[in-house]
This record gives structure tokens, C-alpha cells and sequence, in this order.
């Protein structure tokens, strides 16, 4: 948890909220226990109250939510999508091994300096991501990801040899104010909100499904 805490402690504002998707079925999955331990050491390093942590995955099942909801957390009422503002506070998005479309989501839902600025998320490389993808392609359904990569701070996890499969290619990203000043300002002016209709590996649930 303290190697979250290092690329935090310059200006950055400390996260006050915490938000996460695709934790899995911690009830069955050794992989997702191990994730949620994480999140709570997390939320206790960051000094960030459960009842400010917010979670949402349709795979969870009425005793998975009942459990999260004894240990303090919150449980989102829908499913977003990803699509979650900061709302003004500082937030930590922990989506460890998530689909691209939901770290997609989240940039547009935030697609300002202001609100990026306040942004962190704990999940998939982006830089892996942009070294797996074709740029046609990255630019095509994951837009917002390709536009933010020169905007962006990025610190890999510290492997561990129990867990290289629970936390493999996961990264600490964290958006600094002066570097997304530097884009060019029409990165900007482009909001359009993702639809993905010719995205042929769509990872995502979406809503109604």
C-alpha cells in the first residue's frame, strides 16, 4: 500500500473518495480476496474512511454485497459503466484488470484538466495497453486513453512472487495539472460521449445486460 502512497506524496491532492469497479466474486476467487485485502490497506495507508469507497460489479452476489457492506463499504445502485465524476474531491478509481472500455469511460467522465487532475487510478498499464493495441485501433474505441498517454504519470506495482497474477500489469496512474496544461487545446474540445459499436472485443457488461 505504501508504494501507492509514493507518487502521491508531492502536489498532488490526497485522494478523499475511492471508487471500484470489477473487483470479482471475492467469494469463490482466491485472485479477488486478494484484491479486496488490497483495497482495504489502501483505503486504511490513505486514510480514507470505507463508507467513502464505492463498488459496483454485476457479478456479486447477494452475500458478496452483504459482506462488503459489513466491512462499511458502499455499493453503487447501477451499473455506470465507468462513466463516475470526481465531483469535486480528489478520487482513487481501483479497477485492477478491468476492461479498456471502463478506464475509457471514466477519462471522458472527466474530461477536463480540473477534473483529471483529481483523478487516480490503480488498474491496467496504460503504457501496455498502448504497446498491445494498434494506434488505429486505440484511437478508434479507446480514444480518451490515447489522447491522456502524454498527459499522464505512471508507477508500476512492485511485483510480489505470491501474487504476479493478481496485480500483473497493474500500475499507479495519476494525471498532473501542468502536463495536461501542455495539450494541445483541441484535445479538448472533443467530448463525444464512447459508444464502441465497431469494437470487436469489447470488454465491458453494459448497462441493462
Amino acid at each position: 500500500a505504501g508504494a501507492v502512497r509514493a507518487p502521491l506524496s508531492g502536489p498532488a491532492e490526497p485522494p478523499a473518495r475511492c471508487v471500484c469497479y470489477g473487483l470479482g466474486r471475492f467469494g469463490r476467487c482466491p485472485a479477488a480476496r486478494y484484491q479486496l485485502a488490497f483495497l482495504l490497506l489502501l483505503l486504511d495507508e490513505l486514510r480514507v474512511p470505507p463508507a467513502r469507497c464505492a463498488l459496483f460489479d454485476p457479478a456479486f452476489s447477494a452475500r458478496e454485497a452483504a459482506a462488503l457492506r459489513a466491512l462499511g463499504l458502499c455499493l453503487l445502485p447501477e451499473n455506470e459503466e465507468g462513466k463516475h465524476g470526481v465531483q469535486g474531491a480528489a478520487t482513487l478509481f481501483y479497477m485492477v484488470h478491468c476492461g479498456k472500455a471502463l478506464y475509457n469511460n471514466v477519462l471522458w467522465s472527466n474530461w477536463s484538466p480540473a477534473a483529471l487532475s483529481k483523478l487516480v487510478i490503480i488498474g491496467n498499464s496504460f503504457r501496455g495497453i498502448e504497446e498491445r493495441l494498434l494506434s488505429r485501433i486505440l484511437e478508434r474505441d479507446y480514444s480518451y486513453i490515447a489522447k491522456v498517454l502524454k498527459g499522464v504519470e505512471e508507477v508500476a506495482l512492485p511485483s510480489h512472487p505470491h501474487y504476479l497474477d493478481t496485480f500483473n500489469d497493474t500500475s499507479v496512474h495519476w494525471f498532473p495539472l501542468d502536463k495536461l496544461q501542455e495539450l494541445s487545446p483541441e484535445v479538448w474540445d472533443f467530448v463525444e460521449e464512447p459508444m464502441y459499436q465497431d469494437c470487436e472485443d469489447l470488454e465491458i457488461i453494459r448497462k441493462g445486460e
